[in-house]
């Protein structure tokens, strides 16, 4: 049995850790500086515990849920053989052949939306004008023609249609002008940020042990500067940004540089902030809850897949022939859907 004894376990006075003097606040700058520093730390800090986290998560969901998945999408990508063999064949009419040609590229792109199946071979095939469509968002909107084309199909006249798309290409430009300019001021703050030797010198005028006649102190600056030297031959930013934050006071001169990397790093708070939520409440984000309700979900999801495969495999059976396949392209009509 283990007992408390104060007279035995608790340390001698001597030994208690006597408190540091409370360093000089600094400038203004230079409390904004260490603190817009500490907020950044704190920021990357959750991120990387969150991205753990969900990828612990994920790796439990899919332990669950892999099987099921795999189920269908394996019974997906079997349907592609038997639908293209049916386009070879002068079984169908060109209504129906259409109806073929939008099976197959809506099973692509649930296999690529659902499960990141890799489908794109097979959207470009029998979706060509998707393909130019594709093509032609890829050309930058400067080189895009320009000229209004009217809708002549459309109830609203042509003058009032140019006019809407006049007011449109007048908003595109604001805001296209606006994101330019964002991305201007980000990437003058991520050069800033990346700049470590203007950093390194910064550091250097105020921690060189040169500059020391005491032989203590210079001691202490010869270990800091080795501290600072390695950091700036491993191109370690953000271990420089922290012994600026912790250096002493400085000139006032030098508080216009510590004014631009404290706007710098409030931009990065900004962006890991939108990284932050975007992993937790994003398209990719994932919930790392393991409660009830979690576990009923994935039961539930357990369910549906399994469902979903064993519905598959008798699709697949069907459309092995021809008049099974008219059946469901008939089936799908009625239900105003394109693909299963």
């Amino acid at each position: 049995m283990n007992l408390h004894n104060p007279a035995t376990d608790l340390p001698a006075a001597n030994s208690l850790p006597i408190p540091a003097p409370a360093e000089a606040a600094g400038t203004p700058a230079q409390q904004a500086f260490r603190e817009a520093v500490q907020q950044v730390e704190g920021l990357r800090q959750r991120l990387r515990e969150l991205q753990v986290e969900q990828a612990e998560a994920r790796r439990r969901y899919w332990q669950q849920v892999g099987p099921g998945a795999r189920a269908v999408v394996e019974a997906r990508r079997a349907l592609f053989a038997p639908l293209e063999e049916a386009l070879l064949l002068p079984y169908f009419n060109r209504q129906e052949e259409r109806q073929i040609t939008d099976f197959i590229v809506g099973n692509a792109h649930g296999l690529h939306n659902r499960f990141g199946e890799d489908t794109a071979d097979i959207v470009l095939k029998y979706a060509p004008s998707r393909r130019a469509a594709a093509e032609a968002e890829a050309i930058p909107s400067e080189e895009k023609p320009a000229e209004f084309v009217p809708d002549l199909t459309s109830d609203v006249p042509p003058h009032e249609q140019a006019a809407a798309h006049a007011r449109t290409r007048r908003k595109t430009k604001a805001q296209k002008a606006q994101e330019l300019a964002e991305k201007a001021a980000r990437e003058e703050q991520q050069k800033l940020l990346s700049n470590t030797k203007t950093l390194y010198r910064q550091l250097a005028r105020t921690h060189h042990p040169d500059l020391e006649r005491d032989p203590e102190t210079q001691a202490h600056k010869t270990a800091l500067m080795q501290r600072i030297t390695e950091a700036y031959e491993a191109n370690d930013l953000y271990t420089l940004l922290q012994l600026l934050s912790e250096s002493g006071p400085a000139a006032s001169a030098d508080d216009d540089v510590l004014t631009r990397y404290t706007q710098a790093l409030h931009q990065q708070q900004v962006e890991l902030k939108q990284q932050l939520n975007e992993l937790k409440y994003g398209e990719n984000g994932f919930s790392g809850s393991t409660g009830k309700k979690r576990e009923i979900e994935l039961r539930e999801l357990k369910r549906h897949l399994r469902a979903e495969a064993e519905y598959l495999e008798h699709i697949f059976r069907l459309i092995q022939e021809p008049t099974g396949l008219r059946e469901v392209l008939r089936e799908l009509s009625a239900a105003g859907h394109d693909t299963v």
